[in-house]
């Protein structure tokens, strides 16, 4: 059996290139990259082997503010976040068609309150809050099947408090605790 060669460089992780992804779409969409360079920006990103040239793709882009709102919109497809993901205070998901999973089980949540507000035509919505998390679902308009969230018979205190709201078409939304 040959050795393993001892300086091997350090391997991307899913979750790092998904950042880097989001964050230049987030800069397309704020008017900092032009679509040419957003292009070419994600395939830097998405075929570096590297995490020298994932941080070249990032260059000159100006720093995150997670306090501030953010949107993450598609025409179709998924919108998927896990893992630990700064969570901002705002937040605004827009889908014409397709499914949406937020976990926030893990994510980095900074404030005591955060707004999610959904804008979705149709597909199904699944959103896992933390275990001491407080849901709010007053400000979400259903047109087809009301949210499916069972309210804890023991709540737990100290977790933040997740506000629902918007628009939902056709589809439904499924809100959990997280077990851990």
């Amino acid at each position: 059996m040959t050795p393993l060669p001892e300086n091997l460089p350090p391997r991307i992780s899913e979750e790092d290139r998904d950042a880097a992804v989001q964050r230049l779409q987030d800069a397309f969409t704020q008017g900092h990259l032009s679509h040419e360079e957003m292009d070419a920006r994600l395939h830097q990103a998405l075929t570096a082997k590297a995490p020298g040239e994932l941080v070249e793709a990032l260059t000159s882009l100006p720093e995150e503010d997670a306090g501030a709102t953010a949107t993450i919109a598609v025409a179709g497809g998924r919108i998927h976040r896990r893992g630990a993901w700064r969570v901002p205070r705002t937040l605004t998901v827009a889908s014409a068609f397709g499914r949406v999973h937020l976990d926030l089980s893990r994510a980095v949540i900074e404030h005591p309150v955060v707004d999610i507000e959904l804008q979705l035509g149709t597909g199904r919505a699944r959103i896992t809050v933390p275990r001491d998390a407080t849901v709010e679902v007053e400000g979400l308009h259903a047109g087809w099947k009301d949210p499916l969230y069972k309210i804890r018979r023991r709540p737990r205190t100290g977790g933040p408090t997740i506000r629902i709201s918007g628009t939902m078409g056709f589809g439904r939304l499924k809100i959990r605790h997280a077990w851990r």
